[in-house]
């Protein structure tokens, strides 16, 4: 037998790339992107992290301690201040880079299948794209499909608009798909993308201690979540007087150099605003197809009576059985 004839005992894998819209016009891939920053000074982290935002303190759902967690990447933990380095960690040290993607667009570079930037900013400061006040919520936090994961946290649309009742509630993060779908209609430059879900990365190779560790982990950020949830959407403002909850250019994830503030003022209940907010939010983008399909959102839960305890009860210590574990029924015998 021809030795060139014979099978190959390791068939290549599946190559995949990512869904960016003219795969064989995308020559170089690149990191710039338009996006919120969730960036927020901590002493725990770096010193030179930038504070874009007050809102949330990512602190409360990542592990510095490594309670829970045995490693992750040479990285660390990407938010909550970022990494300070040593003495205090033995991560490289980095500053806070905490962001949601909602357009990646590659380089600066059109012949690469990217977008100038001159263009981007005059497109963005032109009022072509009309920009909310931002007011985001945290849904959930997740390990996602790779092995060993990243950890996530989500910012998704719970439910999907009314589209009849005008003045009904707008969901939690509509703001997010409200821009995405902007974007998405103006620019079609070949390297244009959004990896996947909204979504921040907290840390990337995270392996947990054990099973019972990682529900531990994640019972603890549920609880965080809760508590943050009773808060409900809030702005990403730097400080309590602020009102820049916009929009921002990224060279990359450590870098965001360019700041696009609101130009689509609340309140958002008026029928004009409501009828151009509803005309993004009907369709969404398929990665699959590369082509527009009709926005399928999940039904609104309606509030279940629950006690305080429930939504803000810290579950770990049972969870590990330490201190603050449910107490053991005390065993007793009945005596005649």
């Amino acid at each position: 037998m021809n030795s060139c004839s014979r099978s190959n005992p390791f068939p290549p894998h599946a190559i995949s790339q990512p869904p960016v819209l003219k795969p064989e016009q995308s020559k170089v891939d690149g990191l710039v992107f338009l996006g919120l920053s969730l960036a927020r000074k901590s002493d725990k982290g770096h010193p030179e992290s930038a504070t874009h935002q007050i809102a949330f303190d990512f602190n409360d759902i990542i592990d510095r301690n490594y309670e829970f967690l045995a490693s992750t990447n040479d990285d660390g933990w990407l938010v909550g201040g970022g990494e300070p380095g040593p003495p205090k960690s033995y991560k490289l040290p980095a500053k806070d880079s905490a962001h949601v993607e909602i357009m990646r667009i590659g380089t600066y570079n059109p012949e690469w299948g990217g977008i100038s930037e001159k263009e981007i900013i005059e497109v963005l400061k032109s009022g072509k794209i009309l920009i909310p006040q931002i007011e985001v919520l945290p849904t959930q936090v997740v390990a996602n499909g790779d092995s060993p994961p990243e950890l996530e946290i989500r910012f998704d649309m719970p439910y999907g608009p009314d589209f009849v009742d005008m003045t009904a509630e707008l969901p939690p993060n509509w703001q997010l798909r409200f821009i995405h779908n902007q974007l998405f209609k103006h620019f079609y430059n070949p390297s244009r993308f959004c990896p996947g879900a909204f979504h921040s990365t907290i840390v990337r190779k995270a392996e947990f201690r054990s099973e019972k560790h990682k529900d531990a982990y994640f019972a603890m950020c549920e609880a965080v979540l809760k508590k943050w949830k009773i808060n409900g959407p809030r702005p990403l403002n730097a400080t309590a007087v602020d009102n820049r909850s916009g929009l921002w250019l990224f060279t990359d994830r450590t870098w965001p150099n360019q700041f696009f503030p609101p130009n689509f003022l609340p309140p958002y209940d008026t029928e004009e605003k409501r009828q151009i907010i509803l005309s993004y939010l009907t369709e969404e983008w398929d990665e699959k197809t590369l082509s527009w399909k009709k926005a399928v959102y999940p039904e609104k839960k309606s509030d279940s009576s629950i006690g305080f305890m429930e939504w803000c009860g810290n579950p770990i210590e049972a969870l590990l059985g330490g201190r603050g574990a449910a107490a053991k029924p005390v065993e007793t015998t009945k005596t005649t």
